[in-house]
């Protein structure tokens, strides 16, 4: 079992919202709600009952048929699964549940009655066809699981290096070539194995990147199914699919008909709205007047897409032959790859910064010839002012964007990165980081 963040939300949860609140563990499939949930179950509370509505027999599900007298349904489920109930002892998990949306209604009374807490999972949760006909309760604190973080992913590795790289991010001083070089290679191999539950075992169990490629694919395909039961068409499908190639065109944002090869529509723009929601996703947007409040400016219809997860993002990318995807992973490893892949590290700098609770804003704009764009990868905002951050994925000797952009917002701005696999440095205001020290300069923000 791998240490998870959301242990800690959870026990915040228990102690200060369990009474009001049934807490729901939202996120993609396969990114570990249901081993966290269970596992927080036994060592949280005294006894707890699992029902998982993916893999429920009829005996069980027809307890859930009438929930009005608490007391009997309490009765039956104890009967049924043979664990005993204990009042604020004991805890119910209702896993997957948005395949019985009426079960999920009911939180409103069971959270009401008392008696014990409730843990609910679910992916796809938001779309439309899971809740359009019941009523969404409103006593729910919700907690997004997200793939595992770098931290995360070296602990299950067996590294303790994260409070380490955590000091050199505090001394503002190079580590020095050889350190860094070990260091980046330590980055890239969470790269290429991701943060993925299944794949970070299958690393940990020591099988080949080839190995791992497999167990990837088979979440990738798990989420074409998923696709195909929302939306027939394969539209949903296409737009997935097509995130990697937009970003290697450099595109300035995502389009939706480049995706699906036809004109825009609006049941194309409500299927690209449940994308959104499966999770599966990020989404950057465009903020077209760069201030403190980012979401104000933001535009709907100006964005850029990435994937929640780079491992499966890198699988995706290099979707060919078996035998060339060990080829590419030693590239990767070893930092042979193109130069002109650096939106691979892009996706990587998105997947880190949504994870630590920010959202994902960008911004582009003319240049003096009013034809070509400039474009700063990510924009965050610390202290009432903004941080651009630009990411390289080798080369840190051009950096023009974010060079104007500070120069035309001069007094917005309290610090500027450039983040790449070189070692700290900097040039004039603009800062040089290592990527695996970006999750240091988040809890700065």
């Amino acid at each position: 079992m791998f240490w998870r963040k959301t242990f800690n939300a959870l026990l915040e949860w228990k102690e200060k919202y369990s009474d009001k609140y049934a807490v729901m563990l939202e996120g993609a499939r396969r990114v570990g709600k249901s081993t966290i949930a269970e596992e927080f179950a036994k060592t949280n509370f005294k006894t707890y009952i699992k029902i998982d509505f993916a893999n429920i027999d009829s005996e069980l599900l027809a307890v859930f048929k009438d929930i009005a007298n608490l007391d009997l349904f309490f009765l039956r489920l104890q009967t049924i699964t043979g664990v005993a109930l204990y009042p604020h002892e004991s805890v119910i998990i209702f896993d997957e549940i948005q395949r019985q949306p009426l079960v999920r209604q009911a939180i409103k009374y069971l959270v009401a009655d008392g008696r014990y807490k409730y843990i609910e999972t679910g992916s796809l949760i938001s779309i439309r066809q899971n809740v359009k006909n019941i009523v969404i309760p409103s006593e729910e604190y919700f907690i997004q699981v997200y793939p595992m973080d770098y931290e995360e992913f070296l602990l299950a590795t067996g590294k303790s290096t994260y409070n380490l790289l955590r000091e050199l991010y505090k001394s503002k001083k190079p580590v020095g070539n050889e350190v860094n070089r070990k260091l980046m290679r330590d980055f890239r191999i969470y790269m290429a194995v991701g943060g993925m539950p299944q794949s970070v075992d299958a690393y940990v169990n020591g099988s080949n990147f080839e190995e791992i490629d497999k167990v990837k694919r088979g979440i990738l395909k798990l989420y074409e199914e998923d696709f195909y039961k929302i939306d027939k068409s394969g539209r949903l499908s296409k737009m997935y699919n097509a995130i990697p190639t937009q970003l290697a065109l450099n595109k300035k944002r995502y389009v939706i008909s480049s995706a699906t090869g036809k004109r825009t529509t609006e049941k194309d723009k409500e299927i690209f709205s449940e994308l959104i929601d499966s999770k599966t996703v990020l989404v950057s947007y465009n903020t077209t007047d760069p201030s403190i409040s980012l979401s104000a400016t933001a535009t709907d219809d100006s964005y850029k897409m990435y994937l929640a997860d780079t491992g499966l993002f890198t699988t995706q990318l290099f979707n060919s032959a078996d035998k060339l995807h060990t080829k590419i992973y030693a590239k990767l490893l070893s930092d042979k790859l193109d130069a002109n892949l650096g939106y691979l590290y892009e996706n990587v700098a998105a997947q880190i910064i949504a994870a630590s609770g920010n959202k994902l804003f960008y911004h582009t704009w003319k240049k003096n010839d009013d034809v070509h764009d400039y474009e700063v990868d990510f924009i965050l905002a610390s202290n009432a002012k903004l941080v651009p951050v630009e990411v390289k994925s080798s080369a840190v000797n051009t950096h023009k964007s974010i060079t104007e952009f500070c120069s035309k917002y001069s007094s917005k701005i309290y610090r500027q990165y450039l983040l790449s696999q070189k070692d700290v440095d900097h040039n004039g205001q603009l800062l040089y980081k290592p990527l695996y020290m970006l999750p240091f300069l988040l809890e700065e923000m």
